[in-house]
């Protein structure tokens, strides 16, 4: 049964090894595909840019976008 809760979107804070909830919900959004990730399955994050991403492609592909708008490689 889901509650309520798994509805709501979370805001957290990205550190080195984990993440703090800063608003309570079940899910946060990619930063790249839109997708919503559980909380329980979120495994990629920067802490730079402060966002969540579905899997470690999704998470390489804003490394990528990040280097290229800086112009380095």
């Amino acid at each position: 049964m889901k509650s309520i809760e798994d509805e709501v979107e979370a805001a957290l804070r990205y550190e080195d090894a984990d993440f703090k909830i800063i608003k309570n919900g079940g899910f946060v959004t990619c930063a790249v595909t839109g997708r919503r990730i559980p909380l329980i399955a979120l495994r990629y994050w920067s802490v730079e840019r402060q966002e969540a991403y579905v899997d470690a492609d999704a998470a390489l592909a804003a490394w990528r976008k990040t280097q290229a708008e800086a112009g380095t490689s």
